[in-house]
């Protein structure tokens, strides 16, 4: 009897060393119960996205980002962010392919998109209104008040244009003479030097002519007016995205448009500091000027149904206006990027 439960107890032993010994090489394996291993992690997507961005309020919005990309930068490397002067330049590099991301104006977002077919998508917008009526005198304070009068305006033949166009039509004007100038710093110099009294200019225009001229005044916010006759907001700026990067670059495209939404809380909740990284990127020549017109720029990151919504009612007002506006068509839901 003895002997047999010695017996016994070396088998048991056997046995349990055994069972042990396969739990081990189990765990080692990383296996499921059917013995196959763990896939790897997949590989991360390293690609840099090829950014640009306006001077002007269009850009503000991208200072920190901007920032925060430099050599050295917490996100260094991330993302190649170009400043360009002018929306045509914007455009010429859209139309080449050489941009993946870029902030323009909505009305440019629509027709680069008809023009590549599709190739760009609208995925946030980025700033509402930022035109202002400016005077010297105090004879305007109402739309009313235009009936009759000269007014000199930039922006002919683009969002401004219609956002002025369409608050005159909705308040009965027909006599207002409007003249255009080509670049928004020449009419900001006539009225500066008193040859021009009365000027529809944008931030942060607005703000340097204030700096430089005491008997200039805000005489009407076009963005207060507009919210009077239309239900809707008056849309200025967005950003548009390559739909190559949406379909092979997804996350990347995704953690920039929470970086860039990142960026334009940082620049409207930190004004003084994101004034002097806009005047360091270029955006806007000084920082004084900067910081005194963030608060009247209207920077917002927009994105989803909210976006779609928004973008559908202007964009209708500028087809009404001229379907050259926007690519020829009104735009639909293919437009649009959600993630």
């Amino acid at each position: 009897m003895k002997n047999n439960g010695k017996r016994m107890l070396r088998l048991f032993s056997v046995a349990l060393a055994v069972i042990l010994t396969a739990v081990a090489c189990f765990g080692c394996s990383g296996g499921s119960g059917t013995g196959e291993k763990t896939s790897e992690p997949a590989a991360q997507d390293d690609y840099v996205l090829r950014v640009g961005t306006l001077a002007g309020p269009t850009g503000m919005g991208m200072a920190k980002l901007m920032n925060d990309t430099k050599e050295g930068g917490s996100m260094a490397g991330r993302y190649n962010i170009t400043l360009y002067s002018s929306p045509d330049e914007i455009r010429a590099a859209l139309l080449s392919g050489s941009l993946d991301v870029a902030a323009l104006p909505v009305n440019l977002a629509a027709v680069v998109n008809a023009k590549t077919e599709g190739k760009y998508k609208v995925a946030a917008v980025n700033t509402l209104g930022v035109l202002y009526v400016l005077e010297a005198g105090n004879t305007v304070n109402s739309v009313a008040n235009l009936a009759g009068k000269k007014l000199m305006a930039t922006g002919q033949a683009s969002t401004p244009e219609y956002i002025l166009n369409y608050i005159l039509e909705k308040n009965g004007l027909e006599g207002v003479e409007v003249e255009y100038r080509t670049e928004h710093s020449e009419l900001a110099t006539l009225l500066i030097s008193g040859k021009a009294t009365l000027g529809m200019l944008p931030e942060p225009m607005v703000t340097n002519a204030l700096s430089k001229n005491a008997d200039l005044r805000i005489a009407l916010d076009l963005t207060k007016e507009w919210k009077k006759v239309s239900s809707g907001e008056a849309v200025q700026g967005c950003i548009s995205v390559s739909d190559d990067v949406i379909g092979q670059h997804k996350a990347v495209l995704d953690r920039f448009l929470d970086d860039y939404k990142a960026s334009v809380e940082f620049v409207n909740g930190n004004i003084p500091e994101a004034a002097q990284m806009i005047a360091d990127a270029g955006i806007v020549a000084a920082a004084p000027v900067a910081e005194k017109a963030i608060p009247n720029c209207n920077i917002v990151f927009i994105e989803g149904s909210g976006m779609v919504s928004i973008l559908n009612e202007f964009y209708s007002v500028l087809f009404a206006a001229n379907p050259a506006s926007v690519g020829g068509s009104m735009p639909d839901e293919t437009l649009y990027y959600t993630r």
